[in-house]
């Protein structure tokens, strides 16, 4: 899969995608600041959202309409209110993907109803994101194919079922590329709900790349998610924690977004291919095998025993596998301490 100029496959290192979010804290000169500061970590990609709480739900406090998950950071809260407050006003995108653009990192955007596609559209992204909450939001993806770009679908509460529907419906009536996110649609997530295992399973029935969308703390489920084959990693990003924000709870610091990448970027690197015997690094480090080294000096004539001989480093003599073989036979020469033992000497 390919985005803009970035390559995205298990031959090339994971791409790291900034998600900003609600972390502008309703401050565009905040949002800039973010933009900066993500240029700074190595990510490779900045990824807004497009909406406003008029396009995800209605102004209403009905119980219905309230967050009530208890574990939530958002609990009480209206939806609409909610909303309001986290989305990025549409008049501040183009001057936030332009600064990204021109600080060499790609930029796009997830969608959550059709008149978001419109507006993308005219900045000329170059791919686009469908939310979990989404995922089964059908003729939002039919309209996201009809761009025929690269479209990355997160795939939180989603059954295999939903999953395969949303999959068929983009490739039926585009050419757009596909990349999965698995995704634990909790915030913030537990490591035991992220099941990374699930990532070589959807790689092999969809046949296309698979990523990890994380809400955990930490990093560590996606250095785990990339020695299982994730190829794009998401992470929400802040400033500070300590500023708050909507997300600020799950989402990374500078600092930590650096160690993403390169940590995920080690991960990646350590897979490698599947090899015995040493590698090329490694060749220096056979002399510090054992092997079988004469410990006394020896006259001609004299048989081996463990007087005279031990199993040492470094590897100079015969292998230690020997030992046995070669116990008391006679030196046929006068042989010095420290002489590596060998067939010739026999």
């Amino acid at each position: 899969m390919k985005v803009g100029q970035i390559k995205i496959d298990s031959s090339n290192e994971p791409v790291i995608v900034a998600e900003m979010s609600g972390n502008h804290n309703r401050s565009l000169e905040r949002a800039i600041q973010l933009v900066d500061s993500v240029s700074k970590t190595g990510a490779q990609i900045l990824k807004l959202q497009t909406y406003t709480a008029d396009t995800i739900t209605l102004d209403i406090d009905d119980d219905g309409f309230v967050i009530s998950e208890k574990d939530s950071p958002w609990k009480g809260r209206s939806f609409h209110s909610l909303y309001q407050e986290a989305h990025t006003p549409w008049e501040w995108q183009k001057e936030i993907i332009e600064r990204a653009n021109n600080l060499g990192l790609l930029c796009f955007s997830s969608v959550f109803d059709e008149s978001s596609v419109d507006f993308l559209e005219s900045l000329n992204i170059p791919a686009y994101k469908i939310a979990s909450q989404e995922c089964i939001h059908l003729p939002l993806i039919e309209k996201v194919a009809s761009t025929n770009k690269p479209i990355v679908m997160s795939t939180g509460m989603a059954s295999l079922a939903e999953i395969d529907e949303a999959v068929n419906l983009i490739r039926k009536t585009s050419s757009s590329e596909i990349l999965l996110m698995k995704c634990t649609s909790s915030y913030p997530s537990n490591p035991e709900n992220s099941n990374v295992l699930t990532i070589p399973y959807l790689k092999n029935i969809f046949g296309c790349e698979v990523g990890l969308s994380d809400h955990t703390l930490g990093i560590g489920a996606a250095v785990a998610a990339v020695s299982h084959g994730a190829t794009m990693i998401e992470k929400h990003f802040t400033l500070s924690r300590d500023d708050g924000g909507v997300d600020s709870a799950f989402s990374l610091e500078p600092q930590e977004m650096q160690l993403l990448v390169e940590e995920t970027k080690r991960a990646w690197q350590s897979l490698g291919k599947i090899q015995f015997g040493p590698t090329e690094s490694e060749m220096i480090s056979l002399s510090g095998r054992r092997s079988i080294y004469l410990s006394k000096d020896v006259k001609a004539g004299e048989k081996l025993s463990d007087k005279n001989m031990k199993i040492i480093r470094p590897n100079g003599g015969l292998p230690p596998k020997f030992y046995n073989v070669i116990l008391g036979r006679k030196i046929k020469i006068d042989s010095k301490k420290g002489t590596p033992l060998s067939w010739s000497l026999f």
